[in-house]
């Protein structure tokens, strides 16, 4: 099985887009992976029917017991992120400025404060026309998408019997999403557009990707709307012998279908043309039928 994720050096570059074309023509058995966590839309273009839904426990967090606590306060003192407060002459932990770090648990007298795994997300395995989908949906203001990312490569895996691909959709940036992402997967399509900050995050990527030792292709989406930028970008991936599999045109026709919440491949334009040409190249690369 071919373990691939679609992946970008900032957001708004078409990632999600290309991701969701790709699976919709791969023409291969596939399983799906949502690992944008933070903002997880690929199943706003397949209509995903949700078989399991499960809690997902992040870094543990402080509680006080009040039955045990003995209000002497040590542990507000302590709290070097203002985490503990006073509510209703009670003690309490405020859980989003709570970082875990225990302290509190640690000066407390009595024992009253603790820490227990707080539930920072949920994730989902759901059924599609292109396949089962692993996703999750990480609670705002929490922490630990990089774990929650993992979670979702495992379910994945988990889907994955009798399948010739793992198509992932990964996160924007070089961050720990990102690189829970591209840990252990055999390819990543970089999708770009022709603007000089995209160059630059384009160039970052690359460098995160070159230590995990997978194959690196890049897509250029828009390419048309600065040629003298796309070219720039085609240069820099000559020097880095990095493949352009596919560079794709500006079209209204993709917004329509976004809008819309269907794969811009279920209809004709030239975006989806230039898409299909992508697949093709990608996945003779790649040794897919």
């Amino acid at each position: 099985m071919i373990r691939l994720a679609v992946v970008s050096g900032k957001g708004g570059t078409g990632k999600t887009m290309v991701a969701a074309a790709l699976a919709d023509i791969s023409g291969v058995p596939q399983v799906l992976a949502d690992c944008d966590v933070d903002a997880a839309n690929l199943e706003l273009l397949f209509e995903p029917r949700q078989i399991t839904t499960e809690e997902f426990l992040g870094l543990e967090a402080a509680r006080i017991d009040p039955a045990v606590c003995r209000d002497c306060g040590i542990c507000a003192d302590h709290c070097r992120f203002g985490a503990i407060v006073r509510r209703n002459d009670a003690w309490e932990v405020d859980p989003l400025h709570c970082e875990g770090c225990a302290v509190c648990a640690y000066v407390c007298p009595t024992g009253a404060a603790r820490m227990e795994p707080r539930p920072t997300g949920e994730i989902y395995t759901s059924v599609t026309d292109r396949g089962s989908l692993a996703h999750a949906r990480l609670f705002p203001g929490s922490g630990n998408s990089g774990l929650l990312v993992t979670e979702v490569r495992k379910r994945a895996t988990s889907l994955a019997d009798g399948a010739d691909l793992l198509l992932a959709d990964g996160p924007p940036g070089i961050g720990c999403p990102l690189i829970a992402t591209i840990g252990g997967v055999d390819a990543v399509l970089i999708v770009t557009e022709p603007g000089v900050s995209a160059l630059h995050d384009l160039e970052r990527l690359v460098t995160v990707c070159r230590r995990f030792d997978v194959r690196i292709f890049a897509a250029i989406n828009r390419f048309d709307l600065a040629e003298d930028i796309c070219a720039r970008i085609e240069d820099y991936c000559r020097r880095e012998e990095i493949v352009v599999a596919g560079e794709i045109p500006f079209d209204p026709l993709v917004i329509d279908a976004v809008r819309n919440g269907r794969p811009v491949t279920r209809g004709a334009s030239p975006a989806a043309a230039a898409i299909r040409a992508l697949r093709n190249t990608l996945f003779a690369e790649l040794g897919l039928s």
